[in-house]
């Protein structure tokens, strides 16, 4: 597996998920082992995607250092990471990256359009010679030994989602396809008490599926499409190991702080 970067930039904008802040993103190549760098601001303040950067994962994955962050950045970096490309400059103009539809399909689409230029520098991989798993009562993530990348995923939620699982090997097609479509979700009474609260400004039926009593208020893109997502999520997570894994992930019940704390634990040599 060698190193790519972008064969040209591509850049967005929208409002954030949460704060509905107007932000824009330019995504530029980058050189060899540059690395997934987040570039703040008018003065391009650099903080790197890797879990030491990380913040705060209370409703989506944040990074930052010396009190310059940007949130939401899980569903980028995974279009990123879940895409084959190792090495970018990620320009932030905002606090949050804009939510698009809520899935990773919008940044698939862009980075698909520019295409990638291959590096001929061997991609960074992390193997494991010992399981390593984190757990928090019934949310557990567990990384085990194994010759590739496979992720097995159990979401459980109340009704109307209810109990999904996802099992697959990941590769850019099975990303392109199983995965980068699959929408962030909620319950609308609880988007009603976040926005209460200030927060989920930026939420909408156009960039997440919103659950009432009886079901989804818009048409899923799967039956399962909430565990997808988590995938999805997971993906953007673990693009902060800062390699591609060359291990089998179980994860039940997870989410960005669980992911998070493991990918910190396996940079860190936990087990490996």
């Amino acid at each position: 597996m060698t190193q790519a970067t972008l064969a040209a930039p591509f850049a967005f904008d929208g409002v954030g998920l949460h704060t509905g802040v107007q932000a824009r993103v330019e995504v530029r190549p980058a050189p060899e082992d540059a690395g997934l760098v987040f570039a703040l601001g008018a003065d391009a303040f650099e903080v790197p995607a890797l879990a030491e950067y990380v913040t705060d994962t209370s409703r989506a994955t944040v990074v930052g250092r010396d009190g310059r962050t940007v949130s939401t950045i899980e569903h980028l970096l995974s279009a990123l990471f879940g895409m084959g490309v190792t090495n970018a400059t990620i320009a932030v103009d905002g606090p949050e990256i804009p939510a698009a539809d809520g899935s990773g399909k919008q940044f698939v689409e862009m980075i698909e359009n520019v295409g990638l230029r291959p590096q001929p520098a061997r991609r960074a991989t992390m193997k494991l010679d010992l399981p390593y798993y984190l757990r928090d009562g019934e949310r557990l993530i567990a990384a085990l030994p194994s010759d590739g990348f496979r992720i097995r995923f159990v979401a459980d939620f109340p009704s109307p989602v209810g109990t999904q699982y996802y099992d697959g090997s990941m590769t850019p097609a099975v990303y392109r396809a199983d995965i980068c479509g699959a929408r962030t979700f909620g319950y609308l009474h609880e988007v009603e008490a976040l926005r209460a609260r200030g927060l989920a400004r930026g939420g909408s039926l156009e960039n997440a599926i919103v659950f009432d009593a009886d079901g989804p208020m818009r048409p899923l893109r799967w039956p399962n499409e909430v565990v997808r997502h988590k995938v999805l999520d997971l993906l953007g997570d673990l693009a902060l190991l800062g390699a591609w894994p060359q291990f089998e992930i179980v994860a039940i019940k997870s989410g960005h702080a669980l992911h998070a704390a493991a990918a910190l634990a396996l940079r860190k040599g936990a087990n490996p």
